[in-house]
């Protein structure tokens, strides 16, 4: 499939497509059988990709951890063992991000309430 397939299967713009191509991220090939063109073609695992990289930017991973991650799967580049300590540490960073948002809410919560009851000298 050509880009703008990809981005209407996907839902991720052709802009971000390209950016996650030059992040080394996806991959496109060229169909050394078309002479007319210079265009990309996708295939099922750019689809898969891209889906992993969306969950994965939206709980946090940044574009390298991302990398790294599809390094791993897809490349066979580490061990079990090596696999397991990426996503460990990526789920202690959650952990300790989960924990400051909590302490934010509460923080929020606490002001809201001096608002209602006028203790607010704001």
């Amino acid at each position: 499939m050509l880009i703008h397939e990809l981005s209407i299967k996907t839902g991720l713009s052709p802009h971000t497509i390209r950016f996650y191509e030059k992040s080394g991220l996806v991959k496109g090939k060229r169909d050394i059988t078309v002479k007319s063109n210079n265009y990309f073609h996708y295939d099922e695992e750019t689809v898969e990709k891209l889906e992993f990289i969306n969950d994965a930017k939206s709980v946090g991973f940044t574009i390298s951890e991302i990398g790294q991650i599809i390094d791993a799967w897809y490349n066979n580049k580490y061990s079990k063992k090596e696999k397991l300590h990426i996503l460990d540490e990526k789920l202690v960073a959650l952990e300790t991000k989960l924990k400051e948002i909590k302490e934010m809410k509460k923080l929020i919560s606490q002001f809201k309430q001096d608002v209602i009851s006028g203790q607010c000298p704001y």
